[in-house]
Formats: structure tokens, C-alpha cells, sequence
């Protein structure tokens, strides 16, 4: 379904965003209507549509392309990863596929009117600066709570966090300190007396940001801080003069959240990676 004229026009900004995003950190590449993104950072980054065209019409990009790009990313050492604005490049979602990749469909949302959530009693926010010792605390927070899916309370907390921090070599974190330095990343911790229990952060580039990473450790979920974390970004975001605060949720019941403190769906965005046992 091709979204109204306002919609696209708002959707272009924000796939011009998403290919600006990643070039700080990595190499650009492109390959027929794909763009390849050869990470220079101790994470992978993918290969996504190029802003520059339109790729709107029916089999714009083919599972053809999808392979031509899955070899310079495979060929650089990067895992083979893809996303994409659903409704600005339809035909990614068939061809991916149809190349056999695990696709996922994200609800992608805007801020329209910020609805601010309370922080919860016991937990204090901050923003981190690049030289804080808590960036190692937020990163190894960020995986774990990524580790387990959906929202449900779960039983790794504190004692798990502390562990992985004990046993992890802080050279991991040299990234993503540059990016905070660098003003690329703004990062936000929310800590109770234990240490840092979720995170996360905003991108921004010039007047348009992305709020991703937001995590809470599973035995700290279902109280409320990964909306107060959301509204601390976005405050910040707006007050560095954004006016475009936008984000992909992990799964509907994770929009739910976002929703609940302003944001409003606008279409999808489409991740697509090969299955694990490829």
C-alpha cells in the first residue's frame, strides 16, 4: 500500500536518516539499488536501499541484488544483515524471501506529542558522558537485556550484569565511547543502588534522531523504566533541536510502550537476515 503524500514525504526523511546513519562507522558501498555498509566499529552494520532512488514500483530490487550485496558484505567480513522502509521499498519484503532469509516487519514510530512517563521510585537518570565508567555497565546491560526477548519479567539481573562486567575486556567499549565523544550517540542509564539497570540511546543528525538500544535488565522490567528512558532521549532530542524523534520496536507489545509515551506508527521497518543455520 503506498502511504499519502505527507506520509512519504516524512518516510523519505527518515530513510535519508537511516542511510546517513551508519557512515561514521562505516564504508558505503553501492551495489545496483543497494547500498552495502562495510563496518569500521566493533559491531556489523548491513545493506539497505539507496535513498537516492526510486524503488517504489514492483520488483525494484530483485533477490538477485540481495545476493550481489550478501557477497560485498560476506566479502568484507560482515555478517549478511539487510533492512529497510517497508512501505518505500515494498518488493525487499518478497525478494527477501524468496533469497530464504528470516524476514521481520517492525512497527516503525514517530513522537508526535511527548507524553512524559515518571521516572520509578528508586531509580535515578542521567546521561552519560564518553569518559563515565558506567559505558561498559550500559553496553553489557544492552545485551543482556536484548538477550531475552519480549517483555516479560525475567530472572537476570544485578549479580548476572556484574559478572559479564568482571570477566569482559573494556577495549569493546573504546567505540562506543568515541561515538558519545563525538556526539553521534547520546546515551542515557537509568541506576538503582545496585548500578545501572537499563539504557538506552539517540542518534541524531542534524534535525532528525533515532532513539534505539533501549533495554532494562529482565528482572527489572514491568516498572516503567524503559518508558522514563525513552522520554529522557526524547527531551534531550528535542532540546538539541530535533524535530523528527523517531524509532523501530522490537515486537507490537514493545510499540505498545513507545505509544504510551507519544509515539504513533507510520509504517514498518524491515530487517532481514540469513536463518541461523546458514
Amino acid at each position: 500500500m503506498t502511504p499519502p503524500a505527507a506520509g512519504r514525504r516524512l518516510l523519505a526523511r527518515i530513510d535519508a536518516f537511516l542511510d546517513a546513519s551508519p557512515l561514521g562507522s562505516a564504508e558505503p558501498i553501492d551495489v545496483g539499488p543497494l547500498r552495502a555498509f562495510l563496518s569500521r566499529v566493533s559491531w556489523p552494520y548491513y545493506a539497505r536501499p539507496r535513498p537516492d532512488l526510486d524503488l517504489s514500483g514492483s520488483g525494484a530490487v530483485t533477490p538477485s541484488d540481495l545476493t550481489a550485496a550478501a557477497d560485498v558484505l560476506r566479502g568484507s567480513g560482515t555478517e549478511v544483515a539487510f533492512e529497510w522502509v517497508q512501505e518505500l521499498v515494498p518488493s525487499m519484503e518478497s525478494s527477501a524471501r524468496d533469497s530464504g532469509l528470516d524476514v521481520t516487519l517492525h512497527p516503525l514510530l514517530v513522537l508526535d506529542t511527548l507524553v512524559p512517563a515518571a521516572t520509578p521510585e528508586g531509580i535515578a537518570l542521567d546521561l552519560l558522558d564518553a569518559d563515565d565508567p558506567a559505558v561498559a555497565a550500559a553496553r553489557v546491560v544492552a545485551d543482556l537485556g536484548f538477550s531475552v526477548d519480549g517483555t516479560a519479567v525475567g530472572t537476570v539481573g544485578a549479580r548476572e550484569r556484574d559478572a559479564v562486567l568482571g570477566s569482559r575486556d573494556a577495549a569493546a567499549d573504546t567505540d562506543s565511547r568515541e561515538r558519545i565523544r563525538a556526539g553521534r550517540t547520546v546515551t542515557a542509564v537509568a541506576r538503582d543502588h545496585t548500578g545501572v539497570v537499563g539504557v538506552g540511546s539517540h542518534q541524531p543528525i542534524h534535525d532528525v534522531t533515532e532513539i534505539v538500544g533501549v533495554a532494562v535488565l529482565p528482572a527489572y522490567r514491568r516498572r516503567g523504566i524503559a518508558a522514563a528512558l525513552t522520554t529522557a532521549l526524547a527531551r534531550d532530542a528535542m532540546a538539541r533541536g530535533a524535530d523528527v524523534v523517531m524509532l523501530s520496536a522490537g515486537s507490537d507489545a514493545v510499540a505498545r510502550v513507545y505509544e504510551r509515551v507519544g509515539f504513533t506508527r507510520i509504517g514498518h521497518a524491515g530487517e532481514a537476515t540469513p536463518p541461523p543455520d546458514l
